[in-house]
């Protein structure tokens, strides 16, 4: 048996709409994961938290733990790894139906493009969406690739 730790800044409770990256290592790999908060399969904006359980969960049954089996693709035991986490938000708080898709569709495109600004290091995972950044959502990019480099000590 062996201890040990979680700690985590409780803003990462807030619900609404976040840009979030992960930095996982098995000790012999290093790769990043990149995702968002407010998904397709939902019409909440779940909170940064919320969204890292789901992402990890290892039941049969689970839905949306996209990361797990993105590391076992890639040939690495979630069990097995440690994980920094940089959540950068929230960008848009939750939002009614009538602007959620909105929303919903430029964090897709925010998503996207972090994961590309990020395309030095190895990125897992699919970022394909077809949403185009908009202009104004360019500092937002700008500003959440300089903190996740940060935090992750990517710089």
């Amino acid at each position: 048996m062996k201890s040990t730790t979680m700690r985590f800044n409780g803003q990462l409770l807030n619900r609404g709409f976040w840009l979030y990256c992960w930095k996982v290592s098995d000790g012999k790999r290093e790769v990043l994961y990149v995702g968002r908060t407010g998904d397709s399969s939902s019409k909440n904006a779940a909170s940064p938290f919320s969204r890292f359980f789901r992402h990890l969960d290892t039941r049969e049954s689970a839905k949306g733990n996209t990361l797990h089996h993105q590391l076992k693709r890639a040939g690495m035991e979630p069990s097995e790894c440690s994980y920094l986490l940089s959540a950068y938000g929230p960008v848009f708080k939750e939002a009614e139906d009538s602007v959620y898709v909105g929303f919903r569709d430029r964090m897709a495109a925010l998503e996207k493009e972090l994961a590309y600004a990020l395309r030095d290091y190895e990125v897992i995972g699919n970022h394909q969406s077809k949403k185009r950044l908009e202009k104004t959502d360019e500092a937002t990019l700008k500003g959440a690739l300089a903190a996740i480099k940060k935090d992750l000590s990517l710089v």
